[in-house]
């Protein structure tokens, strides 16, 4: 399955690890804003959802550094779609 098809799932949540400042500057319609350094403490919250998550960034390396944690942590239907730029068209298109 590719980033497309998982995206085109409703289960799919998506996640944006960017700053609360970052994520009200511009963010994907929908997507949940849990910054990277609250990751660690919400990994409880995000197994819960179901579904995979696609995570987002400004450019894909905190949200590439999310995706390394919580597939640490045994969530296994983790992406990182890089930047969120690159995720709202993705979720868009």
């Amino acid at each position: 399955m590719n980033l497309k098809e998982i995206a085109s799932d409703s289960r799919t949540k998506v996640i944006d690890v960017r700053t609360p400042a970052e994520f009200s500057g511009g963010h994907v319609s929908g997507s949940i804003n849990i910054p990277l350094n609250e990751i660690p403490d919400k990994t409880e919250e995000l197994k819960a959802m179901g579904g995979a998550l696609i995570l987002c960034c400004a450019s894909g390396n905190r949200s590439g550094q999310a995706e390394m944690f919580l597939k640490s942590q045994g969530l296994g239907s983790v992406y990182n779609g890089g930047s969120w730029f690159d995720v709202n068209y993705l979720m868009n298109n």
